[in-house]
């Protein structure tokens, strides 16, 4: 089965287009495609296209037995919690730098309410509000808009 998620994650700019302040969305993580699928027949689609537009994200954190960098695989659940943070129409839920977090306890949890219910990451301050993040290694971590401790579920 393939699943292929284009830039579908956006993000609210404000922008002037002929003079006049407009809203417009932007994607969220620029030239990236998401792809579910087995690693065979994306190799396979890699292989036979004809103008090499089409090729993996390198994990830049890991080698292979060769020494080489493996294609990124991102976990199912971190997937799926990052497509339901990125898809609630919520202007307070954005990228974040690793420096911009400051762990509160670090606890993995899992939203059991609200607008975010059934996103599963780790619990930070983040702008001095408790927030969810979730991160996706090697491209970015996305957090949550605050979240009450009484709408989280320690794993």
């Amino acid at each position: 089965m393939t699943f292929v998620l284009p830039s579908i994650f956006l993000k609210d700019l404000k922008s002037k287009i002929q003079g006049k302040k407009k809203r417009v969305k932007v994607p969220l993580l620029p030239n990236l495609i998401f792809v579910y699928t087995t690693s065979e027949y994306i190799q396979t689609v890699i292989e036979t296209q004809q103008n090499n537009i089409i090729s993996y994200y390198y994990n830049h954190f890991s080698q292979d037995e060769n020494g080489k960098n493996p294609a990124l695989t991102v976990p199912y659940e971190a997937m799926i919690s990052f497509i339901r943070i990125t898809t609630v129409d919520n202007k307070h839920s954005f990228l974040i730098k690793p420096e911009e977090c400051h762990y509160k306890s670090g606890d993995i949890v899992c939203v059991t309410a609200g607008e975010f219910k059934g996103v599963t990451g780790r619990v930070a301050r983040v702008l001095g509000q408790q927030r969810v993040f979730v991160e996706i290694e090697g491209v970015c971590l996305v957090a949550t808009a605050y979240v009450p401790s009484g709408m989280l579920e320690r794993i």
